[in-house]
């Protein structure tokens, strides 16, 4: 008989004080609650010692309290050019599935998290697009992901822990903009036995105009990343087919004023795909598009993945891009692809394993 209990988690923050207090119980209840859902991680209501008797049984009748785990189908320290980087499958609260991914480097431990089961927006580069989408995360799951990965961390080294966080994994996590803010709120709660500052936080969009202006009102002051990959109005929109209705015109302006209001650089992300964007006339298009506002260019690698005839540039054109940029003065860095020997680009092994599932044998 299917369980008929709510998962508690399944709130947010305001959410959970609106449920306590429809119990009757004052509000700094289902403050401590949290705590002890997400600080100190407790899997049973009966171990919440400073909840009184009566709320604790009502809580275990209605509730239940779920974890995410790491599948074993996780795959860690494959990568040939990143020895380092490890990539996981992670159960989420229902079952399904979504990656995350470490990034260690000599100064910091970065964690990439999705926000989406699948992603809606069917980027013609991305192995998520093609999975199509299912729902969004909770902000416990996004939560969750970031507290699994920094337990790895601490079993490998007791020293070592999770600095960096960005939400560059599967899914647009503009598009569950309302669970982000709560997982970001949760994570950065510097009384919790585990916080992140928020300058160590970098939300990565396709570009999604309205929730762009959201974020800079937000007050969250975290980190801006833009996956443009084309400065050109065509091609963009043939990479990235939202970016029809979200055009370079309007989201230069939004990111202008995004910078002007939080006082941080935009990140552009670029990635480098073999005849597509790689020609002279993008670097130019590209320097162009960034003037006049606070911003960098990030350079990546394009990851390979099944079924998309897209392939990454030889290193003697990356160079010549690198070039054209840097002596129009623009900030530039490189990032290497850590991780194509582990199916690193995101939605990769989730899609493999959906794909094993769909075709078991029953």
């Amino acid at each position: 008989m299917p369980n008929s209990k709510t998962n508690i988690k399944a709130y947010t923050r305001q959410e959970l004080r609106d449920t306590i207090a429809a119990l009757g119980e004052p509000a700094y209840r289902a403050d401590q609650i949290h705590r002890w859902l997400f600080s100190d991680r407790v899997t049973d209501f009966e171990k919440m010692k400073n909840i009184n008797a009566s709320l604790r049984e009502a809580l275990s009748r209605r509730y239940v309290i779920p974890s995410c785990s790491f599948e074993n189908e996780a795959i860690e320290e494959r990568s040939v050019s990143a020895p380092e980087t490890s990539k996981f499958l992670v159960g989420l609260h229902d079952d399904e599935m979504v990656e995350t991914v470490l990034i260690p480097s000599p100064d910091r431990q970065t964690v990439c998290v999705s926000s989406q089961i699948g992603c809606p927006l069917r980027c013609t580069f991305c192995a998520t697009g093609y999975m199509g989408f299912t729902r969004n995360l909770l902000a416990s799951e996004i939560v969750e992901q970031v507290l699994l990965v920094n337990e790895r961390l601490g079993d490998r080294s007791p020293d070592t822990h999770v600095t960096n966080m960005v939400f560059m994994g599967m899914g647009e996590p503009m598009l569950n903009l309302n669970n982000v803010f709560d997982a970001i709120e949760t994570l950065t709660n510097q009384s919790y036995n585990f916080s992140l500052s928020r300058k160590r936080i970098t939300i990565s969009t396709v570009g999604l105009i309205p929730q762009i202006g959201e974020l800079a009102r937000s007050g969250l002051s975290i980190k801006l990343a833009i996956s443009l990959h084309a400065a050109d109005q065509e091609k963009r929109t043939s990479l990235i087919p939202v970016a029809k209705e979200h055009t370079l015109e309007d989201l230069r302006h939004a990111l202008h004023e995004y910078a002007d209001m939080v006082k941080e650089p935009v990140t552009l992300v670029y990635m480098l795909i073999e005849g597509v964007n790689d020609a002279d006339q993008d670097a130019i298009n590209l320097i162009r598009f960034a003037q006049g506002f606070l911003c960098k260019i990030n350079l990546i690698d394009y990851n390979c993945i099944v079924n998309v005839k897209f392939n990454p540039v030889k290193a003697e054109k990356r160079d010549r891009f690198i070039h054209t940029l840097v002596n129009a003065g623009v900030h530039v860095t490189v990032r290497k692809s850590q991780g194509a020997s582990i199916d690193a680009a995101c939605g990769q092994l989730a899609l493999q394993k959906k794909n094993k599932t769909a075709s078991r044998p029953y």
